[in-house]
C-alpha cells in the first residue's frame, strides 16, 4: 500500500464532520434552543389572550390555523419539531459523551462552576419532553383531554386546566422550564461568543428575566382557572 493512502485514511479518520464534534454539538444546541426559546415566549403572550375572554382567545386560535390558507401552523409546527428533535438528540449525545469521559465517577463533587439548573438539565430536559407530548394530546388533538370541542380553544383551556392533577403537572413543567431556561440562556450566549467579563451581569440578568417571566406567567394559567379568575 503507498504511504500515501494509509496517510489519507488517517485524515479522513481525524476530519470529522464539525456538526459530530462538540462543539458542533453545542452550536446545533444553541440555535435550536433559540428557536425553542422564541416559540415559548410567542406561545406565552398568545395565551394571555385567555385573561381577555372567549371571543380574543378563539379568534387568535382561529388567526393561527388560517395563516398562509392553513398552511402556516403546519410549517410553523414543522420547523419546532425538527428543532425539537434535533435539540435533544444533540442534548442526549453530549451527555453521553460526556458520561464516556468519564467512565468512573467522582468519589466527591465539588460545584464550583456549576450551578443547580445546570446539573438538573437532564432531567429538566425529560420532564419537559414529556410534557411536549401530553401538551399536544390535550390542547391540540384533545385525545386526553375531559371534555374537548374543536375549535374553542378558550372551552378547552379552562376545563382542561380545572382538572387539579393536570394544572399541577402544568405548574411542575413550568418549574423544570424556568430553570431549563435558565441555564439555557446562559449557554446558549456563551456558544455565541458574547462571555465576556463586561456581558457577565447583563446575561445573567436577561437569563433570570426571561425565565422567570415565560414561567410565572404559564403558571399564573392553570392558579388562574382553578381560582376562578379565568372561568
Amino acid at each position: 500500500m503507498p504511504v500515501s493512502q494509509p496517510n489519507a485514511l488517517a485524515a479522513g479518520k481525524a476530519a470529522a464532520p464539525f456538526l459530530d464534534t462538540s462543539v458542533g454539538k453545542k452550536l446545533v444546541m444553541a440555535v435550536t434552543g433559540t428557536i425553542l426559546f422564541g416559540f415559548v415566549t410567542v406561545h406565552m403572550l398568545g395565551n394571555l389572550q385567555a385573561y381577555m375572554g372567549r371571543e380574543p382567545m378563539n379568534a387568535y386560535a382561529a388567526f393561527l390555523k388560517g395563516s398562509l390558507h392553513g398552511g402556516g401552523i403546519w410549517l410553523f409546527r414543522g420547523v419546532l419539531l425538527t428543532a425539537a428533535i434535533l435539540h435533544i438528540w444533540n442534548a442526549l449525545t453530549l451527555t453521553l459523551s460526556n458520561m464516556a469521559a468519564r467512565p468512573v465517577a467522582y468519589r466527591s463533587q465539588m460545584h464550583q462552576a456549576s450551578t443547580w439548573a445546570s446539573r438538573t438539565m437532564p432531567w429538566t430536559g425529560v420532564v419537559l419532553a414529556v410534557f411536549i407530548v401530553f401538551h399536544l394530546l390535550h390542547f391540540t388533538t384533545g385525545q386526553v383531554h375531559p371534555d374537548f370541542i374543536p375549535g374553542d380553544a378558550y372551552h378547552n383551556f379552562v376545563t382542561g386546566f380545572q382538572v387539579p392533577v393536570v394544572s399541577a403537572f402544568y405548574v411542575l413543567a413550568q418549574l423544570c422550564l424556568g430553570f431549563h431556561m435558565w441555564h439555557g440562556v446562559w449557554s446558549l450566549t456563551q456558544t455565541f461568543g458574547l462571555a465576556h467579563p463586561r456581558y457577565e451581569r447583563l446575561r445573567r440578568w436577561i437569563a433570570y428575566a426571561a425565565s422567570i417571566l415565560v414561567a410565572g406567567v404559564n403558571i399564573s394559567f392553570p392558579i388562574a382557572v382553578l381560582t376562578g379568575i379565568i372561568h
